[in-house]
């Protein structure tokens, strides 16, 4: 079932997926279409992110960093024009792994709420 996970999560990337098998391995099919379904509620796509960096770029800057829940770097964007326009080049370079943190940490979340749930 563990295997299911690049079905049951789509535009996942083969990264991720290692993760996620990896931290699932250990859950019943049930718990893992839970996971998944949670996760999917959760999770933040790596082109949302690139688009949130470019909508920083010309626009309102730190949105990328308030999609990820980093909100005191998100606040520090906006008042510095994105560190003046630095950061939110770095953040779109990097937006995929901005990304896969994120999901990380929701990743971990939601299989601790998908293993009790049983």
């Amino acid at each position: 079932m563990n295997d299911d996970l690049i079905y049951l999560v789509p535009g996942i990337e083969m990264d991720e997926l290692n993760f996620l098998k990896s931290l699932t391995k250990d859950l019943t099919p049930e718990q893992i279409k839970t996971f998944a379904a949670l996760y999917n509620s959760e999770r933040r796509k790596p082109d949302h992110i690139l688009i949130g960096g470019l909508l920083g770029l010309f626009a309102v800057a730190g949105v990328q960093r308030f999609m990820v829940n980093q909100i005191g770097m998100g606040i520090i964007y906006f008042f510095t024009a994105g560190l003046c326009f630095i950061g939110t080049i770095i953040d779109l370079v990097n937006y995929k792994r901005l990304a896969f943190e994120f999901n990380q940490q929701v990743a971990h979340k939601v299989a601790r709420a998908a293993a009790s749930m049983s």
